[in-house]
């Protein structure tokens, strides 16, 4: 009974978070500056967002992932991490932070579209073609500045010729 109890308590907190998404008062919306720099944003916090009204910015995953080329620069490398360090094409640490610091002042909270769960495929080769410059190794699975190995990873589980997801549309990859 207890269980139930208390899974029905959880239940509640989690539908209820909806109406409360800690806003200041009298803010309701959030935008998605998708591919923004960090300078831009808050300048827009600023000049436009705080004084209409707005509650919160979702920003591009912040951290450091490959640099790919070809095509050039597409938006989805943002979700091909090799690392945490605080570094994108959005700018540095120190201007992320600046960003979320003026936002806040005037505000509007910063809502980071985090990518914690997996690190950039095979396909990303090896080098220093990261957004901070880091060396990694997709081939091996070494990812250094995080520090993964080959070890942290959970393989063999995608059944596909070469390993690796080849069709998005098949659930079981």
């Amino acid at each position: 009974m207890k269980m139930k109890l208390l899974i029905l308590a959880a239940l509640l907190g989690l539908s209820s978070a909806q109406f409360d998404p800690h806003f200041k008062y009298g803010r309701t919306s959030i935008v998605h500056l998708f591919e923004w720099r960090w300078a831009d944003i808050a300048e827009e916090c600023e000049r436009y967002l705080a004084p209409n009204g707005y509650g919160g910015v979702q920003i591009s995953p912040p951290a450091e992932s490959i640099v790919v080329t070809n095509p050039w620069h597409p938006w989805w490398q943002r979700y091909q991490p090799i690392g945490y360090n605080l570094c994108s094409r959005s700018g540095n640490e120190d201007e992320l932070r600046d960003m979320i610091t003026r936002c806040n002042n005037v505000g509007v909270n910063i809502y980071v579209d985090a990518v914690i769960n997996h690190m950039c495929g095979s396909g990303g080769g090896a080098g220093t073609h990261s957004s901070c410059g880091s060396y990694f190794n997709a081939n091996t699975k070494d990812f250094p500045s995080v520090p993964y190995s080959s070890w942290d990873f959970n393989d063999g589980k995608c059944n596909t010729g070469s390993g690796e997801i080849e069709n998005y549309n098949d659930i079981n990859q």
